[in-house]
């Protein structure tokens, strides 16, 4: 067993129950942080390693880090819900968290962040993503920012849109990107605790373009490839008005994908065993 106790926010995230998973196997203690403890499973509340704290992330948070060594956080939205705006959350939650840690004399925190975040801080969760990055990189502490490619998670409107009868994509598809398993990018971050890495950008083994995924995915579901091609004006003018006739916890989902669906997203550190084809094959009747 480990003797360093971490701090885990966001243990109730995609990402973040891949990483608890990961901290339990390699027996390191875990204190987390969650809302709502009932989103735990029963099993996991009596583990030996694992210590959990109900607290509001936006709130106060005293005396979270004591007795902590390091902290990861995955704490962010990607739907606005609750009320909740990404500065709220993806910087203000973040930094109530920077904040405790430097009180209580934690040693590193790792952040998991968006692969080419710093081209994206003309938009709402981009711009209060790396002005946490920023805190972050002023505030002392050792630091490791993860910046991941795309989730596997994410592919998964793609198969929901082969199921519909056709994907729809802007351009030509012609980008590029290697999505990564949470459970992949999970070791990933375990690993940064014992790194002196200050920043890794991360993805999966497979690269794609967004046409060739939308292909996979009729092809996991043995339907027609129908795929259509809007072009980037489209893309622009949607996002322009968007900001005006959508309310504001429905345009910052928009805003991030269709920014995301206009770039190239291949990492250059791709590691992982999880392949695209078989995830697509285990979620497809779900």
């Amino acid at each position: 067993m480990k003797t360093e106790k971490i701090l885990l926010a966001g243990a109730t995230g995609y990402l973040g129950q891949y990483i608890l998973a990961e901290l339990l196997k390699k027996e390191y203690p875990t204190r987390i942080v969650v809302r709502n403890k009932a989103k735990i499973a029963p099993a996991l509340l009596t583990h030996p390693l694992l210590e959990v704290v109900e607290a509001e992330v936006t709130q106060t948070l005293q005396g979270v880090c004591k007795g902590v060594s390091k902290v990861i956080s995955t704490v962010g939205i990607t739907q606005q819900k609750d009320g909740l705006t990404y500065e709220q959350v993806d910087y203000g939650a973040n930094k109530n968290l920077l904040d405790e840690a430097l009180r209580e004399g934690v040693q590193k925190f790792v952040y998991v962040s968006v692969f080419k975040g710093e081209m994206m801080r003309h938009i709402a969760i981009g711009a209060a993503k790396e002005r946490f990055v920023d805190a972050l990189k002023v505030s002392g502490i050792d630091y490791c920012i993860v910046r991941p490619s795309g989730f596997y998670s994410d592919m998964g409107n793609f198969l929901k849109m082969a199921k519909g009868g056709k994907v729809r994509l802007f351009g030509k598809g012609q980008y590029s990107m290697n999505p990564i398993h949470g459970e992949d990018l999970a070791e990933v971050c375990v690993a940064q605790l014992e790194s002196a890495e200050k920043e890794v950008n991360v993805g999966g083994a497979e690269v794609f373009t967004h046409t060739e995924i939308a292909r996979l995915a009729f092809e996991v579901l043995h339907k027609p490839v129908k795929i259509s091609y809007s072009p980037d004006w489209l893309r622009r003018f949607i996002l322009k008005i968007g900001k005006y006739l959508m309310p504001k916890s429905a345009y910052g989902t928009i805003e991030f994908v269709f920014t995301v669906m206009a770039m190239d997203s291949v990492t250059p550190l791709k590691v992982g065993k999880h392949r695209l084809k078989p995830y697509f094959e285990t979620i497809k009747d779900c």
